[in-house]
Parts: structure tokens; sequence; C-alpha cells
């Protein structure tokens, strides 16, 4: 063999262990705590509350804070059972939450997952702002424990 064939065949060689090894590697805890977030969101586009509320742990709480019209912050508290049961009623328009930028922290049994949005009726826009998640990792896998969110109409980028 020509030294540029061993070269080549030791190259291929490589990647074929380099990508072998890659595929027999666990998912991150980042990206499971990621597709938690996005199984979430395809629930509420397809309207599916059994797997919005297989995201949540029992105890879930969720928070939105806007400001009104004087400019005075607004805090309302949501139950994880209305937003579910909400979800799974027939709606005319589809929800759509479209996240972007999304930043995952992980330590230990804890997640917080940072993600700006925007939200449309059907294909018309709604609001945007940030959504903050807080997961823990149960036996089961990453559940959200707390959703915190900020509601806009205008400034979004």
């Amino acid at each position: 063999m020509k030294p540029i064939s061993h070269f080549l065949t030791l190259a291929l060689l490589a990647n074929a262990f380099a990508s072998a090894a890659s595929a027999a590697m666990p998912p991150s805890d980042e990206t499971d705590a990621r597709q938690v977030v996005d199984k979430l969101f395809t629930g509420m586009r397809t309207g599916d509350s059994t797997a919005v509320r297989s995201v949540f742990t029992k105890t879930a709480a969720l928070t939105s804070i806007s400001k009104n019209a004087a400019d005075s912050v607004i805090t309302h508290k949501g139950s994880v059972d209305g937003f579910v049961k909400a979800v799974g009623t027939p709606h005319k328009e589809q929800w759509d939450e479209r996240i972007y930028d999304v930043k995952v922290s992980i330590d230990g049994p804890m997640a917080v997952v940072w993600a700006p949005y925007k939200f449309y009726l059907g294909d018309k826009f709604s609001h945007c702002g940030v959504n903050v998640f807080n997961l823990i990792k149960t036996n089961t896998g990453w559940k959200i424990n707390d959703i915190t969110d900020t509601r806009r109409k205008d400034a979004c980028p």
C-alpha cells in the first residue's frame, strides 16, 4: 500500500470508531432537560393534556409577571391543573409557543432552562417574553417543578 492509502484507511477507521462511540453515549442532562420543555410545547400545540401533565411534578407552580398600563408589576399565580385542563379543552386556534436562544444550566438534580419565546394563537402573534423553567431530576427523569414567565405585547425581538 502507498503511504497515502495507509493514511486514508486510518482516517476512515478513526472516523468510524468516533461515530460509533458518540452514538453509544447516553444523552446529556442538558439534552434531556431541554426535551422535557420541548414536550410541553408539543403538547400545547397538539392539545395533548396527557403529554403536558407528564412533564410536571405533582407540586409544580406557574407564575406570570407582566406590567399594566400604569407600569406597575402584576404577578399572576396559576395552577398546573387549570393549565392542563385548558390545553386539553378544544380551542379554535392552535397554541404555538416558539422558544429560541435556549440556555440550560445543570447542578446535580436541578436544571434551569431560560427560554425567550413568542406566543401565537394560530398564525396571529399574541405576546412574547421569557420562560424560566426549574426542573428536578426524579427517578423517572427530569420534571418541571415551576415555570415563571414574563409577558408583553411589544418590544419583542
